[in-house]
């Protein structure tokens, strides 16, 4: 099994060459080649000989590959049945409880939308928990990338300008009205 040292797979799998195509496109090879250009940069700087030069380029370069931590080697090979054991076949593993799909726009924004000053009545809570249960999708991630944040920002924007408009629409009227135009949007899970 071929593994890359870098800690990312790129190449073609087994033989030579794939190996040293994933090396070359791995984190492992980008970052010590920016710390190779960082050296060549104070050589530049320091005007040094040639000899310091070429060490002070490839001594980064080095360095970096050496103290890189290696990466994950991969998933374990499927173990060997020989066909003519004659062995009963495995019973199959106990089912794991999977745990809930992360969404870490969703979770940003939640954290967001908790420290704002937004009225109840709006029920953005709802929504959020509600885009929780339908998880990321085509519906769903406009609601969360633009939609929702534009909502409250408009909000939150309308309560600073209130007190200077005369006959304005109501905030939380209208914090509502587009809360609940999105909930209605989202897949009941």
């Amino acid at each position: 099994m071929a593994t890359s040292s870098g800690g990312e797979g790129g190449g073609a799998a087994g033989g030579r060459g794939g190996r040293f195509w994933a090396y070359l496109t791995s984190t492992k090879h980008y970052v010590a080649g920016g710390a190779a250009v960082a050296g060549a940069g104070a050589a530049v700087g320091l005007r040094s000989p040639v000899a310091l030069s070429a060490l002070l380029v490839a001594g980064p370069y080095v360095a970096t590959v050496a103290l890189w931590p290696r990466g994950p080697v991969g998933p374990p090979d499927p173990p060997r049945v020989d066909p003519g054991a004659g062995a009963a076949p495995a019973a199959a593993p106990p089912a794991v409880a999977r745990p809930p799909r992360l969404w870490p726009q969703l979770e940003e924004l939640a954290a967001f939308v908790g420290s704002a000053p937004l009225p109840p009545s709006a029920n953005v809570p709802g929504l959020l928990e509600r885009l929780r249960s339908a998880g990321p999708g085509p519906t769903t991630e406009p609601i969360v990338r633009r939609r929702l944040p534009l909502a409250v920002d408009g909000y939150l924007r309308a309560l600073t300008w209130q007190p200077w408009v005369v006959d304005g629409a109501d905030p939380v009227a209208e914090l509502a009205r587009a809360v609940d135009e999105m909930t209605a949007l989202v897949p009941a899970a």
